[in-house]
């Protein structure tokens, strides 16, 4: 394939300050360095790390100025000298994890994503919130050909973090996960991905929205946290003992320590929600004499990436989401704090 034509400039959401104005603007259209593809990103999932990176609220510094942004969609256009395997025309995308040393000893077990060199897109690297960005060729996402580019967009986050949470938690099939948070971008693919795997899927979260997505998506309990009197009463006596694993994609601390008090004994606790400044709080004798285990499960690997994806490509998984104009982002962050957002947004970044 003839290689496209790429502009000197592109229209991106930048942010010069944490917590400034995001402003919708044109920039120059980055070049890709000898290991990086140039992505034309046609869409681009909307993540809570997003809003934390606008904040500025987590002890990790933040590339200024920024273009956020790591679930982004689209086409090859160009790549660097030392690129293999990937060709002109592939679709690709962009994850959290857009590079890392390939070197460390976590790097050599696999684990990526915890490299202390690690390069995250939307963060330290300009991200998806615009019509190109770069992305290491060896952590880029291959996407099939056939798959429809806003549809596949959250699952490059959202989608493999939780696949990789409920990993973590090695639950067996027709054993109980409780998912806290389920009705938000993560919670709803976990659910999806839980049910996948033969699991057994209690949703906490709250109100009647919330309540609806979640069974239809396939949760076998929904307990609503805004109208229970007792949830950890609820959630043991509705799964015959506790859940055997929680997934916590929530964002609340007081939901995040209650787990540690439902969850049945031998259970484990998985955190992938990161409020600012949270503190999970497990009791000691608790902790000791249900011989519980919690875990923390970051994103997902090479590996995790290609299964996760798997999972999708077969019509097992779907994100609920809605597409807006890219240059809406401060609207959608607006009301992800407001905890207003059912599924996930997509960004139409030709708007």
């Amino acid at each position: 394939m003839a290689a496209p034509q790429i502009p000197k400039t592109m229209k991106a959401c930048v942010f010069d300050k944490n917590g400034g104005p995001i402003v919708y603007k044109e920039v120059p259209v980055p070049k890709p360095k000898s290991n990086e593809l140039l992505i034309h990103v046609l869409y681009t999932g909307v993540c809570h790390t997003d809003l934390h990176a606008w904040k500025g609220d987590w002890p990790l510094p933040v590339k200024l100025p920024l273009i956020g942004g790591h679930e982004g969609a689209g086409v090859v256009v160009a790549m660097g000298s030392e690129v293999k395997n990937w060709k002109i025309g592939d679709f690709a995308g962009i994850k959290w994890l857009n590079g890392s040393c390939m070197s460390c000893e976590f790097c050599m077990q696999g684990a990526e994503p915890n490299c202390p060199m690690a390069d995250l897109s939307g963060y330290t690297h300009d991200g998806s919130f615009a019509q190109y960005a770069t992305a290491d060729a060896v952590q880029a996402a291959r996407i099939r050909q056939t798959t429809k580019l806003d549809e596949v967009a959250p699952i490059l986050c959202a989608g493999v973090t939780v696949y990789k949470a409920l990993k973590t938690a090695d639950l067996r099939p027709g054993q109980w996960v409780a998912i806290s948070g389920a009705g938000g971008g993560l919670g709803s693919l976990a659910i999806q991905y839980a049910k996948a795997m033969g699991l057994r899927v209690l949703a906490i979260d709250g109100g009647d929205d919330k309540a609806k997505l979640c069974t239809d998506l396939g949760a076998e309990v929904f307990v609503d946290f805004t109208k229970s009197k007792d949830i950890i009463k609820d959630v043991v006596a509705a799964t015959h003992g506790g859940p055997h694993g929680v997934i916590n994609v929530s964002v609340s601390e007081r939901a995040i320590s209650q787990s540690t008090e439902y969850v049945r004994a031998l259970g484990k606790v998985v955190l992938v929600g990161l409020p600012a400044g949270a503190v999970c709080k497990s009791a000691v004798f608790n902790q000791v004499v249900k011989s519980i285990e919690i875990k923390g499960s970051y994103v997902g690997n090479r590996e995790d990436t290609a299964e996760a994806l798997d999972f999708f490509e077969r019509g097992l998984v779907r994100s609920p989401f809605k597409v807006a104009p890219l240059s809406t982002l401060p609207d959608v962050f607006k009301q992800m704090a407001e905890g207003k957002i059912l599924g996930r947004y997509v960004l139409d970044t030709n708007n």
